[in-house]
């Protein structure tokens, strides 16, 4: 495998087992397929323009200091400084625990159905599995290796894909074309920050920016062609889930997770959706905890890679409480995540971060490169669109909604 097919995988297997997955049917459900589909890939778009943006930065802050492996920080203090740094920090440990509570109270709830054990019982034995996966070094050595995380992410991603396949197969001879071709627009905001979520893939660019050593067209190969194949995933998964279920009427009993529907209502389709489910959730929290430890023990100056008892009470308790005291805290964790964090971290900072790169001497430099045309158009198109969603939800929360 050459390194550039290798990082290309490590893009489209990250993307394979995340878990706004899950919740993309729940929130498309009122909007219906063809609106979501449109949205889909509206956000597939964003998602894109933001990550060639981040590269861009990425490679001409390389360019300037001379050394690889520049990391988000060093490229937002370069550009936007303390407070540019401070909001990428915030909005970094934000996403970080409402993802964590997020896996904690959507994974309790899937071995409640297996197990029949009270969902609070469950919150703690996820609790205690993921502690004691993280405490176990050897585990955190092999996934911190570039060799065991793509052997991980493989096995893991091969078997979901077989279960995915599994569970079209069957789903497929009920689907309703009908279905399919509603759509309701007025319902698509309210989808955005969830499905903005699920194309996360901003922080692994920086990486892949060093691996294939700055050259922005195998960049822009990886991420536009490593994205799509999710986008495809996440379309087809969407109407295999959306044209098996009818829409509810407004103001009806009907449950508002399709996922949670279909388990009760199909004994065949139901056992594949949750492993599914728990292999998504699987292998996306493990990842989340040793991430936000290595950031916890650099903010608390302990030495990376440590198994300090203190940065796993951090990291671990907190989505617990958060999980105990809101039975339903799943799509609201999701959405605070996409809102508050990715559409901050991974949308307004990548645009701020190149308006200032742009606009800079080195800009007037022959070496200086852009991956997204448009110039401070684009940029302000990016920023505003994404400064709107955050503005119509913050209104939303704060019981100001569009009538």
């Amino acid at each position: 495998m050459t390194l550039f097919h290798e990082i290309f995988y490590q893009c489209v297997s990250i993307k394979q087992v995340g878990a706004g997955i899950l919740a993309i049917p729940a929130v498309t459900r009122d909007a219906g397929f063809l609106a979501s589909a449109v949205t889909c890939i509206i956000c597939w778009i964003f998602m894109v323009v933001t990550g060639l943006l981040i590269a861009e930065v990425n490679v001409n802050t390389m360019r300037e200091l001379g050394s690889g492996g520049v990391s988000l920080v060093s490229m937002t203090m370069r550009t936007l400084g303390n407070t540019g740094v401070q909001v990428a920090c915030w909005s970094y440990v934000f996403i970080h625990y409402a993802l964590l509570v997020a896996y904690v109270a959507r994974s309790s709830d899937i071995l409640t159905n297996f197990l029949g054990i009270p969902l609070s019982a469950n919150k703690f034995r996820s609790f205690c599995v993921i502690a004691q996966q993280t405490k176990e070094s050897g585990f955190k050595s092999k996934l911190e290796s570039s060799s065991g995380l793509i052997e991980f992410k493989e096995s893991s991603s091969s078997f979901i894909i077989k279960e995915e396949n599994s569970s079209f197969e069957i789903a497929s001879g009920d689907l309703d074309w009908n279905e399919l071709l509603k759509s309701n627009f007025e319902a698509v905001p309210r989808s955005i920050p969830i499905i903005a979520l699920s194309f996360v893939y901003q922080n692994v660019v920086p990486v892949l920016c060093t691996n294939l050593e700055g050259n922005l067209s195998k960049v822009r190969t990886a991420i536009v062609s490593g994205t799509a194949i999710p986008l495809a995933l996440f379309l087809v998964w969407n109407a295999v889930i959306l044209g098996t279920m009818t829409i509810p009427e407004i103001g009806s009993n009907i449950s508002a997770d399709p996922l949670q529907q279909l388990r009760s209502t199909n004994g065949v389709v139901g056992p594949i959706v949750d492993t599914f489910s728990l292999l998504a959730i699987a292998t996306s929290y493990v990842g989340f905890v040793l991430g936000l430890a290595d950031f916890l023990a650099d903010l608390l100056k302990r030495p990376s890679g440590s198994n300090e008892p203190l940065q796993y009470i951090l990291i671990l308790i907190p989505p617990l409480i958060m999980a105990l005291l809101d039975p339903e805290v799943f799509f609201k964790a999701l959405d605070f995540a996409g809102t508050y964090g990715v559409l901050v971290l991974f949308g307004i900072l990548p645009a701020a971060m190149s308006w200032v790169d742009r606009g800079s001497a080195q800009s007037k430099s022959s070496r200086f490169q852009t991956l997204v045309p448009g110039g401070n158009f684009t940029l302000s198109l990016v920023i505003g669109a994404a400064a709107l969603v955050i503005l119509t939800e913050l209104l939303d929360d704060l019981g100001f909604a569009w009538k």
